[in-house]
């Protein structure tokens, strides 16, 4: 099990979901239950599959944990531009959260390949 506080990942996930409820507080209240919901729902996603794959026994089920975390930031990504083409999010702010998103998965993927490197002990 990995000390959930000390991930790195983990706390970046958490900024970006924090980062989407404040982006979608200005979401017309007819996107309340459609882009609104979606979007924080894959966004809360992100670090709770970290955290639930940090407290599982073997670095295998870990992986698969930030295998979905990683599915759910393309999710958020997807819905953020369509957010955007509706003109419900400005482009700045979309590059912004793109951005944070895009630093997520290469932390994902690396975080993945050291956990699946064979034990030095």
């Amino acid at each position: 099990m990995h000390n959930l506080r000390e991930l790195k990942i983990w706390n970046k996930a958490i900024d970006l979901a924090v980062d989407v409820y404040k982006a979608t507080s200005n979401f017309p209240n007819d996107e309340r239950f459609g882009l609104t919901s979606q979007l924080r729902r894959a966004a809360v996603s992100i670090p709770s599959n970290i955290a639930e794959g940090a407290g599982r026994n073997s670095n295998k089920e870990f992986c698969n944990f930030l295998g979905i975390a990683n599915g759910s930031s393309y999710e958020v990504q997807t819905q953020l531009v369509i957010s955007n083409k509706l003109s419900l999010l400005n482009t700045d702010l979309l590059n912004g959260l793109l951005q944070q998103i895009e630093e997520l998965q290469k932390m994902n993927y690396a975080f993945q390949q050291m956990l699946n490197k064979p034990s030095q002990i």
